[in-house]
């Protein structure tokens, strides 16, 4: 008979990143935060994940483009098409 798995931690009710979870999860909890989108290219927007999709297509507020860790422009909005995204990470 298989023992029991064991019970998770408790949670210290501190508001953190998401260590563990799903990617759906981490997304979730950066929307309307501050990110970096990295393309397959290398170039890098960071502004304010306001939505994305099931496709990851991604719209930024407040945008920038970044190319070699020099800002190379300003757009205010952005839609980043999901294909081309390599990672997004929280700012």
């Amino acid at each position: 008979m298989p023992s029991p798995s064991p019970s998770p931690a408790p949670d210290s009710g501190a508001e953190a990143a998401p260590a563990k979870g799903s990617p759906s999860d981490f997304l979730k909890h950066v929307i309307g935060k501050r990110v970096v989108v990295r393309l397959t290219s290398g170039i890098d927007y960071k502004g304010v994940l306001t939505c994305l999709d099931g496709y990851m297509n991604i719209a930024l507020e407040d945008c920038a483009e970044w190319v070699g860790g020099q800002r190379r422009g300003v757009y205010g909005d952005a839609f980043v098409r999901g294909n081309n995204v390599l990672y997004i990470t929280a700012a």
